[in-house]
């Protein structure tokens, strides 16, 4: 089974960007005809997406380069490696690397994507018989548990009272519905243990007992550290700037302030800005100085550029399933009501779930699931008398599932292994199926 997921992936799977393309061409095709569209309405929808992600794409390219640039300070290097030499044998290495990060995407998902693939290729650099491929595809699938965590934009956006959420429901709700009602439900919390475990035993038992797939040292291999000192003692202005510890503790200091005050006295949330100004501090302060920092970004960044290229491909695909033309329908919005009309009290759930995680497939984003399907399936799920927390969190596992087999959110962590998806995605594939199960199980019980 394990060596047929894998063969089919390597065969099938596409390049990341090539995947999107193809993406397009589907949800075009199947728009026209279903939404009553013309090939120009489609067109139109799907320019008008292009651009709606650039905020989030810069984001996420600076999560990959500010993560990666810190975890290229000296002193987080020497940790990380400490950390790698904690398993004694190739599976438990699989099974930490699969542990360490589910919890950190559970604590945000911008973290955990960065910190559990930076991990893997420590431990790669450190234990030779463990599956390379594997490995990364163990960092990247912890990131399935994201949105039933502490940062899960829908339930968080469900939490946060005000008319936007009366508007974004089609007036379903009126009140916030709080976090002890999502995330922190028991059913939940149960689940994503379950998946956790589920993840960390199929990871664990798909590594091979020889003939591990290793790797080209050349991708695991670090850059040399660039001395930026200057030694002389007739520096510059301009080079006492560039090599001044003060400048970087006052940037530092700066941001720290501003978190601290958005954090705790406004009481906002750990958003993506958050994790990045976060990194971005602790990047300035342990490389110690502006041109330290300057030069180890600057190594990072060659890895964002798979997000960079593909990031407006799929914002043009969420234009295009978001699009209403003359006829008045969307693409999302008869998924939807397609899903609704075969549902009842107990099943609504699940088949939200696998609604969302259809949908997942050409709208790969939190914000666009809530926007398609939070007018339709909460007023669907008011009907039925469905615990609104319950059509929340199924909208979010459904979001996060399909994340396994889709290559979108893989990229940051693609650039840091210096893999294709097709090296990956073989094992995801296998998650995926676990999971599902897993995921599927606990919506049934909540809902009964």
């Amino acid at each position: 089974m394990i060596k047929f997921c894998v063969r089919l992936v390597q065969r099938w799977l596409p390049e990341p960007f090539i995947f999107a393309i193809l993406l397009t061409f589907v949800a075009a095709l199947v728009a026209m005809p279903l939404c009553h569209q013309t090939p120009l309405e489609v067109v139109e929808h799907w320019g008008d997406g292009v651009w709606n992600l650039l905020e989030f794409a810069m984001q996420m390219a600076l999560v990959l380069v500010c993560g990666s640039t810190l975890a290229a300070a000296p002193v987080i290097k020497r940790a990380i490696d400490a950390m790698a030499r904690l398993p004694k044998s190739a599976p438990a290495a699989i099974a930490l690397v699969t542990v360490v990060s589910a919890l950190a995407c559970c604590i945000n998902w911008g973290f955990g994507l960065i910190v559990g693939v930076v991990f893997a290729k420590a431990i790669a650099r450190k234990r030779s018989d463990v599956d390379y491929r594997l490995l990364i595809a163990s960092a990247y699938s912890g990131f399935v548990v994201w949105h039933a965590g502490i940062s899960g934009s829908i339930p968080l956006t469900m939490a946060t009272p005000g008319e936007a959420l009366t508007m974004a429901t089609d007036g379903a709700l009126t009140e916030p519905v709080p976090l002890t009602q999502t995330i922190f439900d028991w059913h939940n919390l149960v689940t994503v243990l379950f998946v956790i475990i589920g993840i960390t035993v199929a990871n664990t038992l798909m590594h091979p007992k020889r003939g591990a797939l290793t790797v080209d040292p050349a991708l695991l291999k670090d850059d040399d550290n660039i001395t930026t000192n200057v030694s002389s003692s007739d520096k510059t202005p301009a080079q006492r700037l560039e090599n001044s510890k003060l400048l970087s503790w006052l940037v530092a200091l700066m941001l720290v302030v501003y978190l601290v005050i958005h954090l705790g006295v406004n009481g906002a949330s750990l958003d993506i800005g958050g994790v990045i100004m976060i990194f971005l501090a602790l990047g300035l302060v342990l490389h110690s100085t502006p041109l330290a920092y300057v030069r180890a970004f600057g190594k990072a960044t060659t890895g964002a550029a798979g997000i960079i290229l593909q990031f407006p491909f799929y914002a043009g695909i969420m234009g295009i399933v978001t699009g209403v033309g003359v006829s008045g329908i969307s693409l999302g919005g008869e998924m939807a009501e397609a899903c609704i009309r075969i549902s009842n009290p107990i099943t609504y759930p699940l088949l939200t779930f696998l609604c969302a995680a259809v949908l997942n497939m050409f709208v790969p984003s939190g914000g666009g699931h809530w926007a398609v399907q939070a007018p339709v399936m909460f007023t669907a799920g008011a009907s039925l008398a469905v615990d609104p927390g319950l059509t929340g969190m199924a909208i979010a596992w459904g979001d996060a599932w399909t994340n396994l087999i889709q290559p979108f959110w893989a990229l940051p962590a693609l650039a840091i292994a210096r893999l294709d998806a097709k090296d990956i995605m073989g094992y995801c594939l296998i998650d995926l199926l676990v999971t599902g199960v897993i995921i599927c199980a606990g919506l049934l019980i909540w809902a009964m």
